[in-house]
């Protein structure tokens, strides 16, 4: 089937919710270092720049801030054992595969551009059984830029076989509304995802509320570009 486009996903808060197992390991980080956890509520928000990044903001909640030697070998340590606990509590988001299977037969390609490493992000959808849905997993080593830099999502959507012109950007936070304005494309936000700003506060074109809604919300915004 001919490839009528290509939707890229952001990973974590967009397709899968990871928060678990990344604040666990978080915690685990924390505890080793005499500090006390944080809470899941409290850390959704904190999800999205990165494992580094990520291990930083735990730090700084607890008003402790490391050297930069330090922060390599903790944030080596997370990675470590957050591989190892990679899929313990992750899971899709509700509704993704009935959405993605719905989009697939409208000739479809799929595709994913994350801030979160590529052998962790391919890890962590091999282990869900999402790789085989996806044309690329791309991610903020790929091609040694991150989102909001629109260069990582114009290579993903190459690496994918797809074109820029017909490509849409699905995200739940800043730098991928970021990015896909950088790009100049279109870009739908999730209202599930881990932001500290109300994703319907960045403008994107389309806000969902839930998976299910994704393919009204594409074919709404192909019929938009038709009647242009």
């Amino acid at each position: 089937m001919t490839s009528v486009g290509t939707i890229v996903f952001d990973l974590d808060g967009t397709l899968v919710d990871t928060a678990p197992d990344l604040i666990n390991a978080l915690n685990f980080i924390l505890d080793r270092e005499g500090l006390p956890p944080v809470p899941l509520h409290a850390a959704r928000n904190m999800i999205g720049a990165g494992a580094r990044r990520l291990l930083e903001r735990g730090l700084e909640l607890e008003g402790r801030s490391v050297e930069s030697m330090d922060i390599n070998r903790l944030t080596s340590d997370f990675i470590d054992h957050y591989a190892a606990h990679i899929a313990d509590f992750s899971r899709p988001f509700e509704g993704l595969e009935s959405a993605l299977d719905d989009l697939e037969t409208r000739g479809y390609r799929f595709a994913v551009c994350t801030n979160k490493l590529e052998w962790l992000s391919k890890l962590l959808l091999d282990r869900l059984g999402l790789s085989a849905r996806f044309s690329a997993i791309c991610g903020a080593d790929t091609f040694g830029v991150s989102k909001p830099d629109p260069a990582i999502l114009r290579q993903t959507v190459a690496r994918a076989g797809g074109q820029l012109s017909s490509a849409i950007m699905v995200g739940d936070a800043g730098p991928d509304i970021g990015v896909a304005r950088r790009a100049g494309i279109p870009v739908f936000g999730v209202e599930f995802g881990y932001t500290e700003v109300p994703i319907a506060d960045l403008k994107p074109d389309r806000v969902i509320g839930h998976m299910k809604e994704l393919p009204a919300a594409v074919a709404s915004l192909m019929l938009d570009r038709k009647t242009i």
